[in-house]
């Protein structure tokens, strides 16, 4: 930049000013750099004070390198510093914030103290030059200083291409500009180590300051007059090659420094390996591999494989690991703030909590949660790791077919990766995060091996301690890592995975844990993803239990979200229609810096660029500025033309989300002979199944529909054998099914079905439609069969009985023998029901009609008694 743009007459340095820290570069006052932005302080300073706003103030920071001790162990401030002028902010938000600005330095100060660390770091500083002032060059030793300085400087110049107008621009500066700014300038320019750069912002005083650099600036001068003469030589530079012979072969490069930077990287790289405190066969591995990338020559394809492995290796948390929360009872508040219900899970965790208090090195659970979906079991895993205090990593391994996903591609081939597991712990960088593998029961097997066969090892906590990528090719204790898999079946899971996992089941919501989910969590994220508030909009609980019951029919509560996401946007319509002219979509302009230069200022060209050897940006970099977001019209505004808060009544949930999906047409199906209802268990919870069986004239044969499986044909088979056999005891005649044929029908014919625990339903609609009597409406069962008429346990009990109570059935039929999983039914649930417990068919028949069949059954009066729990004992 011109001088004149520099030295506005009024400028003083406030007493403090924000900072941004730089860890490899110096900003003298007169020049201008790019300065990446990457740390989380650095970013909050560029969103706090520099894209807010215009003014001034908030535009100068100042600039403080980080150097390092004498020592080399810890980072420290330099306490010289340079407040600049930020020109340009350029840069992204997605998919990560990444920005760089364009300073121009005003002039140096220093640093007194720190007195803010976060969210960015402000200090007190004291001004040690000032741009206004100008040096007096009366001395004759100062003047003569002065004086070759500038020779040098013209000298500098001349070896410059003249007809780039930064040049041009420079020679006219050199007349123009002070002596005490054109040494900083010139300086800027030079290429010198970190240490020299600091050198020249500590020197204060001009005599100082240009005995300081004139060496800087006499051997850059020395080097141009060495490159202009091998350019003489060989032709021009783009075409001349440098041949230097290395230990392991010939480089070619067009670049003099590419040799210096490939060895830069590999003291680095064996730096890194010295500081990574990795074990001593994972130190033994990566030097041997670092001493083979010293004998090749960078051009080589196994120079940059060698590379990554070694980046790979340093990258790795060998003993990097985060002390996690062990507070029990801030933990289960936690829990029960995120979630509501779920206690199997959050028993778990404080159970895994407790244990870990009393032995501190207990290897990390395999938990494997199983339930349908939207019952959040994803979430849940991410509140865990909030309350454990640990980082959380999500791996989906949904379609996954090829087992190096898992293991990783031997380093042999082109474009070899690590595993996901690997690749997980590099991104988190601790060695006990909480990682998620979702959905584990939808993984494939391919041509390139079985994924799940894979994950034995990972899960198995007798081998995970020694687990071995097979890109890294070096054991790594994965023992600290908690593991959570979810999944929707468990039918679908290998038997050996799943023999390494503790299976927690997730079973659906009752309808009044949703209306409370609905409530407490699902209303409040959406009020505030549709801009809406608790004071605009009110959603009482009986028309969230009506959206329950009317217009979703599931185990989870996705629908139900996006149901009340539904009423939520038609307020947010009926709220922007009533803005007037006065409350209008007018927003605050936001401040954005903009990229353009002022005229006169000093624009470096790809010469001044590689002489400071730095890259610059990309010229087409988004432009950026935080935009607060303005509310449509704030609650004064509204209350003159609405009523607020707008209560949510029946008639608006059925006028936005129109007429009922779901309502219970189970009575009218169920009062004719030969139906009965059934319960089934599906992977997306429990579902409520009406069997429907006719007569007609034919050959006595019994026809099933419905894509059953064999069981279930099987199921058929022995429920019509039962009825022949006790035909006279259900009154009916001994040859019933002459010339009959019998028609059986599982509606949703286009679901396949099969499993045992429709016996007891197929049985019954035999009975009715033979007898042709009605089962009771409001009844629904589910049992196995047996040729004897014994009833036998079925699984899924706890979902069947959800599903039931969904559709509004009161009598529930179960065996005898499923007594024990009643315990895991809410209290809710099982004080609106009657379960019933059956040990026999007639016991079920007994049950399952009005009058029973009490007085045509011979039951036996001790074992075949029907026993209805009455909701107080359950």
């Amino acid at each position: 930049e011109s001088s004149s743009a520099m030295s506005p007459a009024t400028v003083i340095l406030p007493k403090k000013l924000p900072l941004l820290i730089v860890s490899d570069g110096v900003l003298l006052p007169g020049s201008t750099i790019r300065i990446p932005i990457s740390t989380v302080r650095n970013i909050n300073l560029v969103r706090s004070r520099l894209t807010s706003g215009n003014q001034l103030r908030n535009t100068v920071i100042g600039i403080v390198t980080k150097e390092p001790d004498k020592e080399k162990n810890v980072n420290v401030l330099h306490e010289i510093g340079t407040a600049g002028l930020v020109v340009q902010v350029t840069g992204t938000n997605w998919p990560r914030p990444s920005y760089t600005l364009l300073v121009t330095g005003i002039c140096r100060f220093k640093l007194v103290s720190i007195i803010q660390e976060h969210p960015y770091p402000v200090g007190t500083v004291i001004q040690l030059d000032d741009i206004r002032s100008t040096v007096d060059e009366s001395d004759a030793q100062l003047k003569e200083l002065v004086e070759e300085f500038k020779d040098a400087a013209q000298r500098l110049l001349e070896l410059l291409d003249v007809s780039t107008p930064a040049v041009a621009k420079l020679k006219e500066l050199i007349k123009q500009v002070p002596s005490q700014q054109l040494t900083d300038m010139i300086a800027s320019l030079v290429r010198a180590s970190l240490p020299e750069r600091l050198q020249v912002l500590d020197a204060v005083d001009l005599a100082t300051r240009i005995r300081v650099t004139l060496p800087l600036l006499h051997r850059h001068i020395q080097r141009l007059k060495e490159d202009r003469e091998m350019e003489e030589e060989e032709g021009t530079r783009k075409d001349r090659q440098i041949i230097r012979m290395t230990q392991g072969g010939r480089n070619l490069s067009s670049d003099p420094d590419a040799l210096e930077d490939g060895v830069d990287d590999v003291s680095e790289l064996e730096a890194k390996i010295k500081e990574a405190n990795m074990p001593d066969h994972a130190k033994k591995a990566a030097l041997k591999e670092l001493g083979r990338l010293k004998q090749m020559a960078p051009h080589m394809p196994e120079y940059s494989m060698t590379r990554n492995y070694l980046e790979l290796v340093v990258d790795l948390p060998w003993s990097i690991s985060v002390k996690e929360t062990c507070s029990i009872s801030k933990a289960r508040a936690d829990l029960d703030a995120d979630h509501y219900g779920l206690e199997k899970v959050k028993r778990r965790v404080l159970e895994y909590l407790a244990v870990r208090q009393l032995r501190g090195d207990l290897k990390g659970p395999i938990l494997c949660f199983v339930g349908p979906p939207g019952v959040g079991k994803t979430s849940i895993v991410k509140s865990i790791s909030t309350t454990l205090g640990r980082p959380y990593h999500r791996m989906s391994l949904g379609g996954v077919s090829d087992q190096h996903d898992i293991r990783g591609h031997r380093r042999t081939y082109i474009g070899a990766m690590p595993g996901r597991i690997i690749q997980g712990l590099r991104t988190v960088k601790v060695n006990n995060p909480v990682m998620l593998l979702d959905e584990i029961d939808k993984l494939g097997t391919g041509i390139h091996g079985d994924p799940g066969a894979a994950l034995l090892e990972v899960l198995d906590p007798e081998q995970n301690s020694t687990f071995t990528d097979t890109y890294l090719n070096l054991p790594f204790n994965l023992s600290q890592v908690l593991f959570v898999a979810t999944a929707n079946s468990l039918s679908t899971i290998p038997t050996p995975l799943l023999d390494r996992m503790e299976v927690i089941h997730v079973p659906g919501y009752t309808q009044e844990e949703k209306v409370m989910i609905g409530s407490l969590h699902l209303l409040p994220k959406q009020l505030a993803e549709h801009g809406l508030t608790a004071d605009i909009l009110k959603m009482p609980q009986d028309i969230i239990a009506n959206i329950v019951g009317e217009y979703t029919r599931e185990a989870g509560v996705r629908a139900l979200e996006r149901k009340i996401g539904s009423v939520c946007r038609a307020i947010a319509v009926q709220v922007a229609e009533t803005r007037t002219e006065d409350h209008g979509t007018k927003t605050e302009e936001s401040n954005v810096i903009m990229p353009e230069v002022e005229d006169g200022g000093l624009q470096k060209t790809a010469d001044i660029q590689k002489l400071e050897n730095d890259d610059s940006s990309p010229e087409d970099e988004q432009q950026v500025a935080s935009v607060p977001a303005q509310p449509l019209m704030n609650q004064t505004s509204l209350r003159e033309h609405l009523e607020l808060p707008i209560t949510i009544d029946a008639k608006m949930v059925h006028d936005i989300l129109g007429p009922p999906i779901f309502q219970s047409g189970l009575a009218g199906r169920v009062s004719v002979p030969g139906v009965a209802v059934g319960l089934a268990w599906t992977p997306v919870g429990g579902e409520v199944m009406v069997v429907e069986a006719s007569r007609s004239k034919g050959d006595s044969n019994l026809t099933l529909t419905g894509q059953l499986g064999s069981v279930m044909q099987e199921s058929a088979k022995i429920a019509l054998s039962w009825v022949r056999q006790h035909a006279i005891m259900l009154g009916l005649e001994k040859d019933f099914m002459k010339d009959e044929e019998i028609h059986m029908h599982f509606p949703a014919g286009a679901i396949s079905k099969d499993g045992p625990s429709a016996g007891v339903t197929i049985i019954t609609v035999l009975v009715s439609l033979f007898a042709n009597r009605c089962v009771r409406s409001d009844v629904s069962m589910t049992g196995e069969i047996t040729l004897n008429g014994v009833v036998l346990p079925v699984g899924g009990i706890k979902e069947k009985l959800l599903a039931a109570h969904r559709a509004g059935l009161t009598t529930v039929i179960i065996p005898t023998a499923n007594k024990k999983d009643l315990a895991d039914i809410p209290n809710a649930v099982l004080n609106d029901m009657e379960v019933v417990l059956v040990n026999s068919v007639e016991e079920v028949l007994e049950a399952a009609f009005d009058d029973g069949f009490a007085d045509t059954l011979v039951s036996d009066p001790v074992d075949n008694i029907s026993k209805v729990i009455p909701s107080s004992k359950l």
